[in-house]
């Protein structure tokens, strides 16, 4: 894993104390989104699809801060829309910082060269940059020429300035799992990211093209062969061993869609980051009132090809606390 140990070893206590106090339900990472607005349209995302007025919103630092203390999860996506087009992010960033939350300003790091002066490198804080593929690949995904080449070398100033820099990657129907070999070789060993999140296509509704998402079988089959021949192992992957396993079709989880709520403009989003069932007022009204049962894998059609790490990474990582063995291979690198 390539979790820094500060980052493990507080969401490891946090989950053995929710364990210990017997609590069903509970956040661990917020999905924290105070923007819809963004400056690329890639394929894959429906966010800019809001009403225009809605695009124009920007959430009080104050309001973003309180659903952090409501929520209590130990990590926070800093997501959107492009987080960086917030006039005040770096007053987010630092409110967060200073309650010690682990941070992952998730990003496609074109407007770094505008704000990171104005961010400070921590322990606390990765920037999570979006890369889709390799060149002609992602800057086909975002739809604009040029934008990977300026991602990298943003990324390399940020290193240079002593930040955490961390890549999160999506992929398609359309990868193969050579691309996806290809894409965390240069992010690993070219560019030498801390960190690599996966993430496989999914269903999401308002997404512009419906047409390349993964099933669950191709899921499996794409990173199984990506896996192969002991390459897992080489790349500092930002996942928990138990979840690369679950992309893999080693084991199958269902899904903890509460253990990363997502926060919006709108409020607590039912029931996940990927589907829109109305709005909670607060986390607790969200977990509370919301009928989990009916979601997840066999029981709502819109989940049924669902592999997200936002469902299924805090159900590994229960599985992994569950299990003594689990647990040293978690912490201990392969």
């Amino acid at each position: 894993m390539a979790i820094p140990p500060r980052q493990a070893i507080r969401v490891g206590a946090y989950l053995a104390k929710q364990k210990i106090l017997r609590r069903e339900k509970f956040p661990i990472t917020l999905e924290l989104e105070p923007l819809f607005a963004c400056n690329l349209a890639c394929e894959g995302c429906g966010k800019i699809q809001h009403p225009a007025d809605v695009l124009k919103q920007r959430m009080p630092v104050e309001q973003a801060l309180a659903a952090a203390d409501e929520c209590g999860a130990p990590v926070v996506c800093l997501a959107g829309g492009e987080p960086l087009m917030h006039p005040q992010v770096e007053q987010i960033v630092e409110g967060l910082v200073k309650r010690k939350k682990f941070v992952y300003l998730c990003t496609n790091a074109l407007l770094l060269p505008r704000k990171i002066d104005k961010l400070t490198p921590s322990p606390y804080l990765s920037l999570a940059v979006h890369i889709d593929g390799l060149e002609d690949r992602h800057d086909e995904i975002v739809a604009r020429k040029g934008v990977f080449a300026q991602v990298v070398d943003n990324i390399k100033d940020a290193q240079a300035r002593g930040f955490r820099v961390t890549t999160n990657s999506t992929f398609f129907n359309t990868d193969s799992p050579q691309n996806v070999i290809e894409v965390l070789d240069f992010l690993n060993n070219e560019i030498n990211v801390d960190g690599m999140m996966l993430s496989p296509a999914y269903a999401y509704e308002k997404a512009p093209d419906q047409d390349n998402f993964l099933g669950v079988e191709e899921t499996r089959e794409l990173f199984r062969k990506a896996f192969a021949d002991g390459r897992r192992k080489k790349w500092r992957l930002n996942h928990s061993p138990l979840y690369l396993d679950f992309l893999e079709g080693k084991v199958d989880f269902g899904c903890t869609a509460w253990g990363i709520p997502s926060y919006s403009l709108y409020g607590w989003q039912r029931p996940c980051y990927l589907m829109s069932d109305g709005y909670a007022k607060t986390y607790k009204e969200l977990v509370e009132t919301t009928d989990w049962d009916r979601y997840g894998r066999g029981k709502d059609p819109r989940c049924a090809n669902c592999m997200a790490h936002c469902g299924h990474e805090p159900t590994a990582l229960a599985a992994t606390l569950g299990s003594l063995r689990e647990t040293i291979r978690a912490a201990i690198p392969s």
